[in-house]
């Protein structure tokens, strides 16, 4: 079954996809810029301001940022340079009803390429380089719980048993099984 066929939604805490590590990006089809596109359309619908394609199902090394200053899409993605360090209050579309305070760089240089193949160097600060980092961590398999303090964890420990027991409930088509195996 093609993308195409297949509904993207977001994978919630619990959902295996989330913890795999993306597969680097080798061709540049209609089929990844119609996902990029999607990606986009669900962030936007969500109110996020970044997705990464494991939180749709997707092992590949693609996200998607609109902090404000105009939306980027980049696959291969990679901070080259980092300075500084900042702590923001963050929270994460697969992680609902939960923010960590994470430590971050507060400046970075993300290389990458565009959907279309072409490489793109972005210079971050403050929101917009969290968020780059947030949505990278994403294609490593990690989420913004793996920051949070010993202390911090047994604050939300109820919450995340809860999204993990939301996650293993819900019926899932055989459809949406395949879909955190699909390459594009």
């Amino acid at each position: 079954m093609s993308m195409k066929e297949t509904e993207l939604k977001i994978k919630i805490l619990g959902d295996g996809c989330l913890r795999k590590k993306s597969n680097l990006v080798q061709k540049f089809t209609d089929e990844r810029r119609q996902v990029l596109s999607r990606m986009a359309r669900i962030m936007y619908e969500s109110s996020g301001i970044g997705l990464a394609a494991p939180q749709v199902g997707i092992n590949e090394m693609m996200i998607v940022v609109d902090a404000g200053s105009g939306l980027y899409k980049v696959i291969n993605p990679k901070i080259v340079k980092q300075e500084g360090s900042q702590s923001m209050e963050e929270g994460c579309l697969s992680v609902p009803g939960i923010c960590i305070k994470v430590k971050r760089a507060k400046k970075i240089l993300v290389e990458g390429l565009d959907e279309f193949g072409s490489a793109v160097k972005i210079e971050a600060e403050n929101l917009l380089a969290c968020v780059f980092q947030h949505e990278i961590d994403h294609l490593k398999g990690k989420l913004i719980i793996d920051h949070a303090s010993f202390l911090d964890k047994i604050k939300i420990s109820s919450k995340l048993k809860e999204l993990r027991k939301r996650a293993r409930s819900q019926k899932l088509s055989e459809s949406e099984r395949k879909t955190c195996q699909l390459q594009l």
